[in-house]
């Protein structure tokens, strides 16, 4: 652990506060997209069939579809019930 002592002899730590403060923004920022994919799911879940079926996506989906928001799913085809 590093301290600095400036010249009206407060001492200020450098190193691990950053840590610790960057730990916290780190899990505040998982928590923010843990809480922006529950809200998706949510939505998702009160769409009727049909409004589902509308954006591509089945009922069955909507767990990946959610999870993987990332990946781009053109081309991939759902069979119709």
């Amino acid at each position: 652990m590093s301290t600095t002592v400036s010249r009206t002899g407060f001492a200020q730590t450098t190193g691990w506060t950053w840590r610790v403060f960057s730990l916290l923004e780190r899990y505040r920022v998982a928590f923010q997209k843990w809480r922006e994919r529950e809200k998706l799911r949510t939505d998702l879940c009160s769409l009727n069939d049909n409004e589902l079926q509308d954006i591509g996506i089945a009922r069955g989906e909507i767990d990946y579809v959610v999870s993987n928001r990332a990946i781009n799913r053109q081309g991939v085809r759902t069979p119709l019930r």
